[in-house]
């Protein structure tokens, strides 16, 4: 044998060991909606069901790919993988589609025999003689409306449209037999929303109901921000519906020119789509799923009630596909639309998973959800009010069990119209977790947080390079990161916790045991804040994050290390915080001067940070802190393209700040990039250069200080002091309270004698309500109102 022959030997025994068996041979099943469970399986003579082909494929050694030709597979029931399905690392199971055809897995089914007919007010109806569950109705792949009061209106902030009569004995008076209806609120403090059923009417003619169980803060639905659905007396314009369930009969107000025995009528009929399901003894591993659609499943307000720990959360355990036991199994570019539940939900025990590439949009809770089990927390409890006594606390770190998700990926995913049925929900909700990495996601439009971290068990995410915007749409006092940290230790009284952590500070991080890092993030919340920490919110890594127009709130926690972040339009919200917090906040850029709430001890560290101008720095330092930060134009690169690094010789570089890049949010693939909205960019204002003639624009309004004689003589003001309205647009949200000439002596409480008053007033509204006082027509007028913009 020549040295030539040797050399390919070896390469090629070489190439055998780097390279995988699979590589080289893999076994692969087809399904076809034409197919028959008779065939073999094969490309020419597939199977009809996916069952049939899971059945092969357990009985097939070495790697399988399960593929299905173009079409929509209605499931008339879910597909689940169990450990029996579980393959080896180098034999992995795929499910997706052949050739890269379009593949839909629908939980819906398809209207037949319809026979409509044309009632009063263009309302049309027909028998149905199919077996169905009614929750929703999909036209033509466009879901509509069940019957509603008040009708569905796009531009209301809260609900699509809400009035403070709609479960009153006048309204239901209208209403022959509105059980089986629902009602929708908000949570009293927009912490969220309530739902119920209607079960009957009561001896006063109001309706009855059963629910409110979907917030863990039960005060009660919101006074005014409430509808009602599924009453056939609302059915009253165009794309709603109803079905009485006792007479099969479907009533649909359908548009003009849509074509009714040419359209496509389904109605979702599965809850969950996919299941994992195996245990931490016996899991499901090494299954991947790709290129597939999911859609239609059947909403889950109604069951969405178990209080996660002492978060505001409580929570339905399932959704389009549902891991539990689950091992080193993915969903990859994937897209998944119109779901009534949530879309993804990893539950108790899951290791090395991963969501990356996949489209999630037009879904009626959360997008993605990692909850693990509540016998692994140690010490827990259920309600913000709850708590266990200090000499009670288990004191070991940590978990107790190993059953909750952990080391898994969400990476690469775009996430957009979330919530559109229960608005405590988010992007990507953690809670029970550890380890978590959430990486490179764009997540917007959507009614409360995009990324929320319910409390600090057991901590080590990392969260980094997500687009974040457009968030807490429907809410309020949240972000579009959110957290909480009412752990072991936590209780509802301020004076007992503050004596708990004074005297045992160690308690505060028996919980979050590894810490969470938020880096390389570009957030922005118009109603909110862009970061929000709250209540003991622990063990942070928080650095190199944009913030657009919300800011950085950190509450009560500990050992929170936040540095060279940037703010624009906004600043640091320090909010009641512990004496021995330990907190670091350094080398950040803020664009107006801190907020705090209750400061007495500023932890361990406040300095070395870049101030707009010299009255934001002299407040802070009268406070005792920054007193080696400094003040002056960052010099932004180019605030048009969104491009916030310094220029060379700026001010922030002298003192410590570094930039960071500016490209790599959101993300990756070129698919979704192209899909992706771009985030709003904001238009910095600098309040310093402001002079006594020049105006900025506030909720869209042109104000200005009052300064001059003749301005005082116009608005009949005694003396020259407050805020002179210059301009108010038809339509703009000042108008809803403001006129030309008006002057605003007072905003959110708090007195207002120049622009950087009202702008920081303005900052420090919590919810979406406030009050005004404006001098107008030669006398005050105090108004309470309604906000939907940021500033």
């Amino acid at each position: 044998m020549t040295n030539q022959t040797q050399s390919m030997l070896r390469l090629l025994l070489l190439a055998l060991v780097l390279c995988p068996f699979w590589a080289f041979s893999q076994t692969v099943f087809y399904v076809s909606l034409n197919g028959s469970d008779t065939n073999p399986g094969s490309r020419t003579k597939p199977f009809a069901s996916i069952d049939k082909a899971l059945v092969a494929a357990r009985r097939t050694a070495g790697p399988v790919s399960i593929r299905l030709f173009g079409g929509t597979y209605h499931l008339t029931q879910l597909i689940r993988f169990t450990a029996a399905d579980s393959r080896k690392a180098n034999e992995p199971l795929a499910l997706t589609s052949t050739d890269n055809q379009p593949v839909t897995l629908s939980g819906g089914a398809v209207l037949t025999n319809l026979h409509w007919k044309e009632g009063s007010n263009g309302i049309w109806q027909t028998p149905i003689a199919q077996d169905l569950i009614f929750d929703e109705l999909i036209v033509n792949g466009q879901r509509q409306r069940m019957a509603r009061y008040p009708n569905y209106d796009p531009s209301a902030r809260f609900l699509g449209g809400t009035a403070a009569d709609a479960v009153s004995a006048e309204r239901a008076a209208r209403w022959k037999s509105p059980d089986g209806g629902y009602v929708h609120a908000l949570h009293r403090a927009e912490w969220g929303d309530f739902h119920y059923q209607i079960t009957g009417k009561n001896d006063k003619g109001e309706p009855t109901l059963e629910g409110g169980w979907q917030n863990n803060r039960r005060m009660g639905m919101h006074v005014r921000h409430r509808f009602v659905e599924n009453v056939l007396e609302e059915l009253d314009t165009t794309n709603e519906w109803y079905y009485d369930k006792k007479a099969k009969i479907l009533f649909f107000k359908p548009p003009k020119g849509l074509a009714l025995k040419a359209a496509t009528f389904e109605t979702p009929q599965l809850t969950h789509l996919v299941e994992f399901t195996g245990t931490e003894a016996n899991p499901v591993k090494n299954i991947h799923l790709s290129g597939l659609t999911l859609t239609q499943t059947i909403r889950t307000f109604m069951q969405n009630r178990e209080p996660l720990l002492r978060s505001d959360w409580t929570i339905y355990r399932g959704g389009a596909v549902l891991y539990e036991g689950a091992m080193n199994c993915s969903l990859a570019n994937c897209t998944l639309y119109n779901l009534g539940n949530n879309a993804v939900f990893f539950n108790n025990f899951n290791r090395d998973c991963q969501v990356s590439g996949c489209l999630i949009r037009e879904i009626g809770a959360s997008a993605i959800c990692f909850v693990g089990d509540p016998k692994a927390v140690r010490s827990p409890s259920f309600e913000y009010n709850q708590f266990v006594p200090l000499a009670q606390i288990d004191r070991t770190p940590g978990p107790k069990t190993t059953n909750y998700p952990a080391d898994c990926k969400v990476y690469d995913n775009l996430m957009f119209d979330l919530g559109y049925v229960e608005k405590q929900s988010a992007g990507v909700e953690l809670s029970m977790c550890q380890g978590i990495t959430v990486s490179h996601n764009t997540i917007y439009d959507l009614p409360r947080a995009g990324i929320n971290v319910s409390e600090g068990t057991w901590g080590g995410h990392i969260i980094e390079y997500n687009d974040v915007f457009n968030t807490v749409k429907e809410s309020g006092d949240h972000g579009s990161f959110n957290s909480w940290g009412r752990d072991r230790y936590w209780h509802p009284n301020k004076r007992v916790l503050d004596s708990i952590v004074a005297t045992n500070y160690d308690l505060a991080l028996l919980d979050v045991v590894k810490p969470i890092i938020l880096r390389y993030n570009r957030m922005r919340c118009d109603h909110g804040w862009d970061i929000d920490l709250d209540d003991g919110s622990s063990n942070y890594l928080i650095y190199n994050n944009l913030c657009l127009n919300g800011g950085l709130k950190l509450r009560e926690g500990v050992g929170r290390v936040v540095e060279n972040n940037i703010m624009i339009n906004n600043t640091f919200h320090p909010h009641v915080w512990f004496k021995n917090s330990h907190d670091v906040f350094r080398h950040n850029i803020v664009t107006t001067g801190y907020l705090p709430i209750g400061i007495t001890n500023w932890g361990q560290e406040i300095d070395h940070n870049i101030f707009p101008d010299s009255v934001a720095l002299a407040q802070a330092r009268q406070r005792g802190t920054d007193q080696h930060s400094v003040y002056g134009d960052p010099q932004f690169i180019d605030l048009g393209k969104g491009d916030f690094r310094v220029k060379d010789g700026s001010i922030a570089l002298a003192a410590g700040f570094k930039n960071f890049p500016m490209d790599s949010f959101g993300v990756v693939s070129p698919r979704l990039k192209k899909l992706a909205k771009p985030v709003p960019q904001p238009t910095l204002i600098k309040l310093d250069k402001v002079g006594d003639t020049e105006s900025i624009q506030f909720m869209r309004a042109t104000v200005k200080n009052l300064t001059t004689l003749e301005e005082r003589s116009a608005t009949g003001m005694d003396e020259a002091r407050g805020v002179l309205v210059v301009c108010v647009p038809i339509g703009a949200e000042a108008a809803k309270f403001l006129q030309v000439n008006d002057v605003i002596l007072s905003f959110n409480d708090k007195k207002i004698n120049t622009l950087r008053d009202l702008f920081e007033a303005r900052l420090l509204v919590i919810g979406s309500s406030t009050n005004v006082v404006v001098f107008r027509n030669q006398k005050e007028l105090k108004q309470e109102i309604e906000l939907h913009e940021k500033r």
